[in-house]
């Protein structure tokens, strides 16, 4: 055992003193409320190895048995023995001492109060330079004894996992783990499933956490899970040649540089469902828009707009990266989990400007399609037209498929016609659609038009361009951009060339 030295406590000349020391049983379960989840936790220890220079991290568990575990395990710098017991001490950094540009630490407290949040006792054993030091903080025999003392190893012994440590590297093993198992230590079977959904929802966090390492060093953080590579998620897209970046921007305060940049996803139509989704997350799109913020390139905050804008359809393609560096902690109110802040009145305006300019551009990818609607060239079936301060989507009752199918009527029969186009026109779902397309646009498609269909639609609108003078060789180009025809350009094109070559008079 070693003891954790209390603060010195120096008498004053006018006054008298009292030891205050807190303590230990009662502060070191306090610290196991702070509020972390298995992932904020997870990736607060992460946050270590990074900082210790690591290249490669894994996570390791073990669910099954009668003593679970779950560890990280690093290829970083390692410790000494001095450094491993000042490692284990709760703040043993000062938040207000200068820190390295690339460390992720705050207060000194994450290693303890992340671990001290799932389990009852931390083992930490590292080597450097082939010297190993381990030691374990185990919080029952702290009840017990009330005193701040850790145990040390000066083998590796029982630890799991510690005959993976290399030359160089850290180990951080979590056991009795209480609060992870969720109540059901006296349920093995339960409780193995429940660690597993708990480890599950916390890859999705790191490979969003720590895409920035993973992707933009060369070679980027490896990552793995139990033996899998994890692949980062990008959230805004940048693998995908359709989505939008503006240049960066920065504002110099006193405490250091924010930068920012502006990104806006492409549409869904342009991507696979597959990276759609992945993208989104299991919250989807509506809830991930907005802010990114970056200290350190480690995300702190993931998709809100703090206040500057509301979460909208339309805008749900904005995304805002902003990199604050760890100097400007105080100003942002950056807390112990790392995992939220506030927005200084000093960057409000910037922001506020940022947003305004980014959600037009989201509001126009997703506009840019219905403006093709209203475009006459392309004679769309429906049109959009601004009521009275409202958009009233109706069909064009003069489109050529409409107005050729009224003239060979009976004209008796022709104004029923115009009525019942007037009727589908004014019972449009207009709140089942807006429903639809708040959850699940990407899910909502056009019923499939058949052939025959498509050739009335085609006999229809071919002649009406060639009359208007409409060169035969775009007249193909203006038809794929319409409904069916988009839809089903392998069975239209050869009706539409057929068409035209009729029209025409020559190949």
């Amino acid at each position: 055992m070693i003891t954790i030295e209390k603060p010195s406590m120096k008498p004053c000349e006018d006054e008298a003193t009292a030891d205050a020391t807190p303590h230990a049983s009662s502060l070191i379960q306090s610290l196991r409320d702070i509020g972390y989840s298995c992932e904020t936790a997870l990736a607060d220890v992460i946050d270590n190895s990074i900082t210790a220079g690591a290249r490669r991290i894994e996570i390791l568990s073990q669910v099954d048995g009668g003593d679970p575990a779950l560890a990280v395990l690093d290829d970083g710098m390692g410790m000494t023995l001095a450094e491993l017991i000042e490692a284990m001490r709760p703040g043993s950094r000062n938040p207000l001492a200068e820190r390295a540009g690339h460390d992720l630490g705050r207060f000194g407290l994450g290693l303890k109060s992340a671990s001290f949040s799932q389990c009852k006792r931390l083992t930490v054993a590292s080597r450097r330079d082939g010297v190993f030091v381990g030691a374990t903080w185990d919080l029952d025999e702290v009840a017990a004894t009330n005193r701040w003392e850790v145990r040390l190893h000066s083998e590796p012994g029982s630890i799991p996992w510690a005959d993976r440590l290399g030359k160089n590297g850290t180990l951080v093993v979590w056991r009795s783990l209480d609060r992870l198992s969720g109540g059901l230590d006296n349920q093995p079977r339960k409780r193995a499933e429940y660690l597993n959904r708990a480890i599950a929802s916390a890859e999705r966090h790191i490979r969003l956490v720590f895409h920035r390492f993973m992707m933009e060093d060369r070679p980027g953080l490896a990552i793995s899970l139990n033996g899998r590579d994890l692949e980062p998620i990008d959230p805004f897209g940048t693998r995908f040649p359709s989505h939008q970046e503006d240049r960066p921007d920065r504002l110099e305060l006193g405490n250091g540089v924010v930068e920012f940049q502006c990104f806006t996803l492409p549409h869904h139509k342009s991507i696979s469902r597959a990276d759609w989704e992945d993208l989104g997350g299991p919250e989807g799109h509506l809830r991930t828009q907005g802010f990114y913020v970056y200290r350190g390139r480690r995300l702190i905050i993931a998709g809100s707009w703090l206040g500057l804008a509301r979460q909208t359809e339309l805008t749900k393609l904005c995304r805002i990266r902003v990199d604050i560096p760890n100097t400007m902690d105080a100003d942002w109110k950056i807390d112990v989990k790392k995992a939220s802040a506030q927005l200084p009145p000093a960057v409000r305006e910037r922001m506020r400007l940022l947003v305004e300019r980014l959600t037009q551009t989201s509001k126009r990818t997703y506009r840019g399609r219905g403006q093709k609607l209203v475009n006459t060239e392309y004679m769309p079936v429906w049109q959009r037209v601004q009521k009275d301060g409202a958009i009233v989507y109706s069909p064009d009752p003069t489109h050529p498929v409409f107005a050729d199918f009224s003239a060979r009527l009976p004209a008796e029969l022709q104004a029923d016609f115009a009525s019942l186009i007037g009727l589908i026109g004014s019972t449009v779902p207009i709140a089942a659609l807006h429903s639809d397309f708040a959850g699940c646009p990407e899910e909502i498609v056009a019923d499939q038009a058949d052939a025959e269909a498509i050739r009335q639609m085609a006999e229809a609108m071919v002649p009406r361009l060639v009359a208007q003078g409409t060169d035969r060789d775009r007249i193909p180009d203006i038809l794929r951009q319409v409904e069916p025809f988009q839809s089903a350009w392998a069975v239209a094109q050869p009706l539409i060339d057929e068409i035209i070559e009729r029209e025409t008079g020559h190949v």
